[in-house]
């Protein structure tokens, strides 16, 4: 039986993975999948990619677009989530700051550098017609440091996935300022190329599996009551992202990419542009 390290965040995109593990499909096509939470994202995940920790991550397209063009030996082999992500900015619950325009000029918690909180808080600043110079950044690793961070004004906001954070908007731990979405899909399959070189086929069935799964997610009985549960949310707001989500089960477009490429070396997070082949693989 083939063996892929997986990596990805601890939230509901990637319940179809969790079920396809628990019952046994990804073995049922000779593949054994051994999964790794991330909690501090995608930082964590291009580090974990670069090492040989993880052989694939589901991971936000920006954060790896930019690591590859910064050395990363890997290739994006699918889009995962091919709607944009909700990111929600969010102050301490006690915070003087009341609006966006209000934040000009403060401090961001970061989980880290390359994250996906990283580089939105660019794209932001970018929307706002901030002085990109004068950004300032607090890592804080995860989304628990984030909390203490905002709490004692180390940072004075944080963007994090709306959903994922709702539960903290709602026990009055954060205060949601407004929401900053991705101007393209928002998740993709990232496999390191010397794991695609190796064994390309452990790959193409775990996408298989995975692209059977996600194909009718939606329409799968009381789905929207098994995420609730599982990802202690509100069932109303777990309706309202499945709404939002769409599943991909294609390659990414040179369109999307060029699109992030651009925004990226316009914000001078990357220094040039790589090729749409030097970013993907197909099978």
């Amino acid at each position: 039986m083939k063996t892929i390290k997986i990596g990805g965040v601890p939230e509901h995109f990637n319940l179809p993975w969790h079920l396809c593990m628990e019952q046994g499909k990804f073995e049922d096509e000779d593949v054994h999948l051994i999964w790794k939470d991330f909690p501090e994202g995608t930082g964590a995940m291009c580090k974990a990619l670069r090492s040989g920790e993880l052989d694939a991550a589901i991971i936000l397209t920006e954060g790896i677009v930019k690591d590859i063009t910064q050395g990363n030996d890997a290739k994006i082999i699918q889009t995962y989530i091919g709607s944009p992500l909700i990111w929600g900015i969010h102050v301490d619950a006690g915070s003087p700051y009341k609006n966006l325009q209000e934040l000009k000029g403060t401090r961001a918690a970061i989980s880290r550098k390359g994250s996906g909180s990283h580089l939105m808080a660019y794209v932001n600043a970018s929307n706002r017609g901030w002085d990109l110079d004068k950004l300032d950044f607090e890592i804080v690793d995860n989304l628990d440091g984030a909390i203490k961070a905002l709490k004692e004004d180390r940072a004075q906001y944080f963007m994090w996935e709306h959903f994922t954070t709702k539960p903290l908007v709602d026990n009055k731990t954060f205060r949601l300022i407004a929401d900053c979405p991705t101007p393209w899909p928002c998740f993709v399959i990232a496999a390191r190329t010397e794991s695609i070189r190796m064994n390309p086929q452990r790959l193409k069935k775990m996408l298989n599996v995975i692209n059977a799964e996600t194909t009718n997610f939606k329409m799968k009985k009381e789905i929207d009551q098994e995420l609730a549960k599982r990802y202690d949310q509100k069932l109303e707001d777990i309706r309202k992202w499945l709404d939002l989500t769409r599943w991909s089960q294609e390659q990414i477009s040179e369109e999307d990419l060029d699109n992030v490429q651009n925004t990226l070396l316009k914000l001078n997070l990357i220094g040039h542009k790589r090729k749409f082949s030097d970013l993907v693989h197909s099978f």
